[in-house]
């Protein structure tokens, strides 16, 4: 079963906020660019386009549950966990990951997805798009992963009744 991923208020503002930011960052070196012929520019606009277009590739589109597996899909790089590998899917509280830090990912744009970590749930992997919503995945070898589908009880009772 296919489950959608959808934005919510605060990363949909993140999102069309950086948008905005890289565009006049783009608009502003290319004015650079034309007047000046600084290289410079260029070094930056290539970062900038890179890291929209790497933040824009890796977020999770949906998440789609078989019989053998749990599986991100995204523009590159799909990922995959067999489902006999779960131990555990459960629901999250969302004060349960106050206080919560990203060690190396993506903390707005698009969603958050990356290594997070915090004091009462130690390290773990997110794939969500949102705040809310919050699906947490345990496998056999303690690892943690974060999923925010837009129907998290039907998410979860999918686990339940194909197990």
């Amino acid at each position: 079963m296919t489950f959608k991923t959808s934005l919510d208020k605060k990363t949909k503002t993140i999102t069309i906020g950086l948008t905005i930011l890289f565009a006049l960052i783009f608009g502003v070196q290319c004015v650079i660019i034309i007047y000046e012929g600084s290289k410079l520019t260029y070094y930056t606009t290539v970062a900038c386009l890179l890291i929209y277009f790497v933040a824009f590739a890796f977020r999770p589109i949906n998440y789609v549950v078989t019989k053998d597996y749990l599986i991100v899909h995204r523009f590159i790089f799909n990922i995959s966990i067999k489902r006999a590998d779960i131990t555990s899917v459960e629901s999250v509280e969302k004060n349960k990951i106050l206080g919560t830090f990203r060690t190396f990912g993506v903390g707005g744009l698009f969603g958050y997805y990356g290594y997070f970590t915090n004091f009462s749930m130690g390290r773990m992997t997110w794939f969500a798009t949102r705040n809310d919503k919050l699906v947490l995945v345990n496998t056999l070898d303690k690892q943690k992963f974060i999923f925010t589908p837009d129907e998290p009880d039907q998410f979860i009772k999918e686990f339940t009744t194909q197990a």
